[in-house]
């Protein structure tokens, strides 16, 4: 009976701190400072890129999940990019995110929301999220640095694994000084130090060396910016959104 008691308390502890529930933190999680920027139930926390309030329509939330519906494709013209209202600078990301076939989306970080605002997205460093096998942009940029994981046409995503179409991935972004991190799938896919030598020239070979990105301070450069999930006329999903601040002098 001893036994079956120390059991049972056993798998209490683990399920305590493993809940099978999306969109909860464990006691620990919460002990180290980490904080959902989604509850699975509201948009607390979220509004329209460029906008005081969330989108009316197209951003849905059901059973736990918070879903960009399908429009026709286009970047950030049908129902819109959502931004968190809190800005980060020095941050642990995680993410859950589940693509529909062929779609398209992205999180970005370091966001600001310049004037004149862009005819597309808001600016700022993108972890892609792409059906890597249908869409098209999969095979533009340079050696795949617009696929699933990248640092969006920057630098590519290297020996990741990706779960099927239909089915949750898990995305992380690093950030501690200017050394940022890309992980996919428990497994780190991207490494480099934002404002260096090195990302500079790679800026200059990409998209956003026009004047436009850089009107306001060099692409990528800010020291604190939004969060942002990206509305790109596909239906994609996320869940298990957290944050945690991090600390640089640690």
């Amino acid at each position: 009976m001893k036994g079956l008691i120390l059991s049972g308390l056993l798998l209490m502890f683990v399920a305590a701190e493993n809940p099978q529930m999306p969109n909860t933190l464990t006691a620990r999680e919460k002990k180290e400072g980490w904080k959902l920027l989604f509850d699975g139930k509201t948009t607390k926390g979220w509004r329209g890129a460029y906008k005081e309030k969330f989108p009316d329509k197209g951003w849905n939330v059901e059973n736990g999940t918070l879903t960009i519906q399908k429009s026709d494709g286009s970047e950030s013209q049908s129902f819109g990019d959502i931004v968190t209202d809190d800005e980060y600078g020095n941050f642990d990301l995680m993410f859950d995110f589940k693509l529909s076939d062929g779609a398209n989306s992205g999180l970005k970080y370091f966001v600001v929301e310049q004037q004149p605002k862009p005819k597309g997205s808001a600016f700022g460093l993108e972890y892609q999220v792409l059906d890597d096998a249908k869409h098209p942009d999969a095979k533009m940029g340079r050696n795949g640095n617009r696929t699933v994981g990248s640092l969006y046409d920057l630098i590519p995503a290297k020996d990741k694994q990706v779960n099927p179409i239909g089915e949750w991935n898990t995305g992380r972004v690093l950030v501690r000084g200017s050394h940022v991190e890309h992980w996919l799938n428990g497994k780190k896919v991207v490494e480099y130090e934002r404002g260096s030598e090195e990302f500079r020239k790679l800026v200059g070979m990409s998209k956003y060396a026009a004047p436009s990105y850089n009107a306001n301070g060099r692409f990528g450069e800010a020291p604190k910016g939004h969060i942002l999930l990206q509305d790109h006329g596909d239906q994609v999903s996320f869940r298990n959104l957290k944050i945690k601040t991090l600390d640089t002098k640690q």
